[in-house]
């Protein structure tokens, strides 16, 4: 469903009315396109503190030129800020240049892991976070401001190619740790060529978004969806160059099945498929509780251990979990829900160090916020507008920000980053 209040507000009496009465004011966003694949714009790089990292060849392989003027992103370094009085120097460098970002600009500050033996550099790192999530929600225009914590430039490349480009515009307020670094061979512009992906819940929606998305980066996809929705899985398929799964994922053998489908193994695991059985607490009978949990967790759950038991993800591979932020601040009739998703986050954050460790493999998961979707265009009216209006964007995100946030962990360059739950929210203003 269109956002009408969007495009009321980016008129001019849109714009003057929304000013006087103090209502949101959202920005379009710029997000990637073959026609404007980069922000469009150049780069400033800022200090503060005594950072030690050699930035200047990875920002330069973003393809953003040097701009002090007006630039599209700004990247400060902050690695080096290890007491509160070098935090001085955080607002001094930003302070000035804030207002000269572009629209759909780009602010990401870089830090250190916090340090268990130093707590002044603990305190003034984690410092960082706060400031970061208030920029975000006083910034405005459709820029977005994130930290991204870090200890070697190039494990961070991918990373910052992602938060440097229109492929990150729904996502902001975030905080992102990157480890050392993961050989890969790279092609930037088909990354996933030669290596095969598997989406559930790949016929529809979000899970059809990222079906495409991983497609366009060169991935073979195969799209898994229930039989009920064999039909809508194949067309997509079809339109992919892939191929089509019919499987019900909370079959007990469902791993095995994909096992078996896939001789040769799996480079990219998608976990998408959910379901929602809203309803109070109160007013639930286990009829609506326990589908929830059995399709969006306790499935992933299954379905992952057999995989990574009979080898079928390939080391170097990548898993990639759908969780949401009902599950990191909850939601009024979606205990059930807001309960698969936050074990969705335990899964991922227990998982991610043994099956690198183990298999080679990393896990990561995406929560999405409030996503235009057939789903949420089916909301009243009143809930609707208060889900895209309660952001710091002003507005709801696309099923292919999702796709272009799970593209980005999928990518062969981003073994760096392992174990992170990525919201992909707008910086919701509840849970964020």
């Amino acid at each position: 469903m269109a956002d009408r209040y969007l495009r009321f507000a980016g008129t001019a009496p849109g714009r003057l009315l929304t000013r006087r009465l103090g209502l949101p004011q959202p920005a379009p966003l710029h997000r990637f396109s073959p026609e404007r694949p980069s922000l469009g714009g150049g780069l400033l790089h800022l200090t503060a503190g005594k950072p030690d990292l050699d930035l200047a060849p990875v920002l330069a392989r973003t393809g953003l030129p040097e701009d002090t003027g007006h630039p599209a992103a700004v990247v400060l370094d902050a690695t080096g800020v290890r007491d509160v009085d070098a935090l001085a120097e955080v607002h001094a460098a930003l302070r000035p240049v804030v207002r000269s970002v572009a629209s759909s600009g780009r602010i990401v500050v870089l830090g250190s892991p916090l340090d268990p033996c130093d707590h002044h550099q603990a305190a003034a790192q984690q410092a960082l976070e706060g400031f970061v999530r208030s920029l975000g929600k006083e910034i405005g225009r459709g820029r977005t401001v994130n930290l991204l914590r870090l200890t070697d430039a190039g494990a961070a490349e991918s990373t910052l190619r992602f938060l440097l480009s229109p492929k990150s515009a729904y996502v902001s307020g975030q905080v992102i740790e990157t480890g050392a670094a993961q050989e890969a061979d790279v092609d930037w512009e088909r990354p996933l060529a030669g290596r095969t992906a598997l989406v559930t819940g790949g016929a529809r929606g979000i899970g059809e978004a990222v079906a495409a998305t991983l497609a366009r980066d060169g991935a073979r996809v195969v799209v898994l969806d229930v039989p009920q929705a064999e039909q809508d899985a194949r067309r997509v398929a079809e339109q992919l160059g892939g191929t089509a799964l019919a499987l019900d994922i909370t079959a007990a053998d469902a791993g095995e099945r994909i096992a078996a489908a896939l001789p040769d193994g799996l480079d990219v695991l998608v976990h998408n498929a959910g379901i929602t059985r809203d309803r109070r607490l109160v007013n639930m009978p286990a009829e609506r509780w326990s589908p929830v949990l059995e399709v969006n967790l306790a499935s992933m759950l299954r379905t992952t251990d057999a995989l990574l038991g009979a080898g079928a993800v390939k080391r170097g591979g990548r898993i990639v979990a759908t969780a949401s932020i009902a599950g990191l601040a909850g939601n009024a009739g979606q205990t059930n829900y807001g309960a698969s998703k936050a074990g969705v986050v335990g899964l991922v954050r227990s998982l991610a160090p043994r099956a690198l460790a183990g298999h080679g493999v990393t896990v990561n998961a995406v929560a999405p916020g409030f996503i235009e979707t057939k789903m949420t265009a089916a909301v009243p009216l009143f809930i609707r507008e208060a889900g895209r209006r309660m952001n710091s964007l002003a507005q709801g995100g696309l099923p292919a920000d999702v796709a272009e946030t799970t593209a980005w962990l999928a990518h062969p360059a981003s073994g760096a980053v392992n174990g992170q739950v990525v919201r992909v929210c707008g910086q919701s203003l509840l849970g964020a």
